[in-house]
């Protein structure tokens, strides 16, 4: 798996900082997660991006060409996948943009909105996103230095931050459903 520019420092800067937290502000539990998380993503956005370069995608690309790959007509509207993906409708016009002009997605009239627009994918897009998903698989995402019951529990940390900040609703779950099933 491509790895990015190793930093080869003699401590960690996320620790020494946590340190030097504490000393000037106090506790510094809740800094040094938010900055570890931060890090985790910039190396793992690194690592995906470089992956997927080669089938001229983004992980962010990736993630709506599956999105569509997941539907059952192979079309979404342009506001569905915002929703599904929890970004902003500038993001997916500028994502269906760029899948547009790669061939993987065109853009239809929506029959059930008149000025609706849907993405459909493509027979390209369909293999592209096959292709790129055994390359990630393969390198199991970026995460093989955990074990199984690692990313369940990282899994269901994190979704707990993913609750409180109102992703999506839990109520009348039980704890196994809440985390997918996966505890």
């Amino acid at each position: 798996m491509p790895q990015p520019k190793s930093l080869n420092l003699p401590f960690d800067p996320i620790e020494r900082a946590a340190e030097s937290w504490r000393v000037h502000f106090g506790p510094s539990s809740a800094m040094a997660a938010v900055t570890s998380i931060m890090r985790a993503h910039q190396i793992l956005l690194s690592q995906l991006d470089s992956l997927l370069k080669p089938y001229d995608l983004t992980f962010a690309r990736y993630e709506a060409l599956v999105l569509l790959t997941f539907s059952r007509t192979g079309a979404l509207p342009l506001s569905k996948i915002g929703e599904r993906l929890m970004v902003h409708p500038t993001s997916v016009t500028n994502t269906v943009d760029r899948l547009e002009r790669s061939g993987f997605v065109t853009r239809l009239p929506n029959p059930r909105d008149g000025r609706g627009v849907l993405a459909e994918i493509t027979e390209a897009g369909r293999r592209t996103v096959g292709r790129a998903t055994a390359d990630l698989m393969a390198a199991e995402f970026g995460m093989d230095m955990y074990g199984e019951a690692e990313l369940t529990a990282m899994f269901g940390q994190l979704r707990t931050l993913r609750v409180a900040a109102g992703d999506f609703a839990v109520s009348g779950m039980r704890q196994d459903e809440e985390h997918g099933g996966l505890l």
